[in-house]
């Protein structure tokens, strides 16, 4: 994926995205919070977004730097940060740059990247790129949980994958703006292990006018001794990978999640 798409995506979607029923729900902040307590922080979040998990973690007491590629996602975060008692703020650091060359100062007991941000990295020597600079923040022993979906296979070799549409239930904006979003896959490809994803959010204004804002983006999808292998050529070391964010082992659950906990070596 070219870096302008990456910080292009969510640049006209960022304000809906804490309403978003799927992602109001998901289980994945108890499970990050828990390991920066465990870590005891300094810890490095990869893809902050909105800080859906960065401001939980900050108000738990931990010491947490946020980088995201796009300016829209990081503005809604700063405003949220900003309603926050003062030493909560003066927990967090927010930066904008790339995962695969940003340069900060500092070194991290943790790095994470929740909510699939490394599977929008399409290209191999990339990935690595993005792994190494990790690896190179982090302290002595310091460890990277690395957030990815398991690949259902059935699903992506099956033809109808391709006409799968998904209906959200709506939700209200603060203004009252209803929003109702719709994701669809758009294209696969089986030989470089990507799909690509629109989500349309359809808006209808309080005077009844309306219309639609879209986000496209393309995922790489992984297995799980591929990620090995890429986490070896960075330098990373598995301890444990996880089929989901209440820590069942990987394989306990289908397809589940995949969820790497690896050690700097």
């Amino acid at each position: 994926m070219e870096r302008p798409d990456m910080e292009e995506q969510y640049s006209v979607t960022a304000e809906f995205y804490d309403h978003i029923v799927p992602y109001r729900k998901r289980r994945d902040v108890d499970f990050f919070v828990e390991m920066a307590r465990e870590a005891g922080g300094p810890v490095l979040e990869i893809g902050c977004g909105t800080g859906r998990i960065l401001i939980p973690t900050a108000r738990a007491g931990v010491e947490i730097t946020g980088l995201d590629v796009s300016p829209a996602m990081l503005s809604v975060c700063r405003d949220k940060l900003g309603r926050e008692p003062a030493e909560v703020q003066a927990r967090v650091t927010l930066v904008e740059a790339d995962m695969r060359s940003f340069d900060i100062g500092g070194e991290f007991a943790l790095a994470t990247t929740p909510f699939r941000s490394f599977q929008h990295i399409v290209e191999t020597e990339e990935q690595v790129a993005a792994l190494r600079n990790i690896h190179a923040r982090l302290a002595d022993g310091g460890r990277l949980v690395l957030d990815l979906f398991n690949p259902d296979l059935n699903r992506l070799t099956d033809e109808a994958y391709l006409n799968y549409q998904e209906i959200e239930p709506e939700f209200t904006m603060p203004d009252g703006r209803k929003v109702v979003r719709v994701g669809r896959n758009l294209s696969r490809n089986l030989l470089d292990q990507t799909v690509e994803v629109e989500m349309a959010h359809h808006v209808t204004h309080p005077d009844g006018r309306e219309e639609t804002l879209t986000d496209r983006f393309r995922l790489r999808y992984f297995f799980r001794f591929e990620i090995e292998h890429l986490l070896a050529r960075a330098g990373f070391a598995v301890d444990r990978i996880y089929a989901d964010y209440d820590r069942s082992p990987f394989g306990s659950k289908e397809p589940g999640e995949l969820l790497f906990i690896a050690r700097k070596i």
